[in-house]
């Protein structure tokens, strides 16, 4: 018989929502909330584990949460509509939210190619950017995505959403912006780093071998740390009024390119 809970001042409820609205609460208790069935199966295929799973009745049947109970320790719980309303984001999250024991996304767990393609993103500000990084990433198929210096933790349940749960689908480490320039070059990966400063089109590069392009925020670009260790500076020419384009799209067209080039 699983647990029910109706009430939205349930302790149980409490401490979900705090989960989802406090990156304390996250970095203390080592969890994070998952919101969608999509997601959720994500999650679990990217290894994952869900503590407890929580349904409205009214949406989604129990049968059907059978491919998201992967292990006999994950606690299920019903919920009424008025709770499901008072933790869910989306109207279209069929129904179910988890919460999910986080992972230690450092560079040493990093697994990658023999010839790696790593995105490199430094201090980006918005949880959407963020987001379409991932998406990006899981599309091309890189090696990793290393973000420096966050200014959130990637568990934030923004970064989930937008990312529509290429969170758990690519290979992610975060770290300060000296340990990961120290950790590329013991891997013998290229820097590329996209700014206009004393740059060449991002055509004219050789990505075949292990690189890592480097983007930065749209206000400041990147930091001089980094342009300082850059194997090669590179710029997408601009013929428009503007000299800057976001962050994701100008990722996108960089991976890309070294996708084509690598073929």
């Amino acid at each position: 018989m699983n647990k029910e809970i109706s009430s939205v001042h349930n302790s149980l409820i409490k401490k979900l929502i705090h989960l989802q609205e406090k990156s304390r609460e996250r970095r203390k208790t080592g969890l994070f909330v998952i919101e969608g069935r999509r997601e959720i199966e994500l999650a679990i295929q990217g290894g994952y584990e869900i503590k407890t799973l929580l349904f409205n009745p009214e949406i989604i049947s129990e049968e059907q949460l059978n491919s998201l109970k992967k292990s006999e320790d994950t606690e299920v719980i019903i919920i009424n509509h008025e709770v499901y309303q008072k933790i869910a984001y989306r109207d279209s999250t069929e129904g179910v939210i988890a919460i999910s024991e986080a992972k230690e996304l450092n560079l040493e767990h990093l697994n990658l190619s023999a010839n790696p393609l790593i995105l490199v993103a430094e201090a980006p500000e918005k949880p959407g950017n963020i987001g379409a990084l991932l998406r990006t990433a899981d599309a091309a198929g890189l090696d990793a995505v290393i973000i420096a210096d966050p200014l959130t933790d990637l568990y934030n349940p923004n970064i989930i959403r937008s990312s529509v749960g290429c969170l758990f689908t690519n290979s992610i480490a975060a770290g300060s912006t000296s340990a990961i320039i120290e950790y590329l070059k013991k891997i013998q990966v290229s820097i590329f780093c996209a700014t206009l400063q004393a740059s060449i089109p991002y055509t004219e590069c050789d990505f075949t071998q292990g690189a890592a392009i480097v983007v930065g925020t749209e206000s400041t670009g990147l930091s001089s740390n980094w342009l300082k260790e850059s194997d090669q500076n590179i710029k997408i020419p601009m013929h428009g009024e503007i000299d800057s384009m976001n962050v994701s799209v100008a990722a996108g067209i960089l991976i890309f390119e070294a996708k084509r080039q690598r073929k």
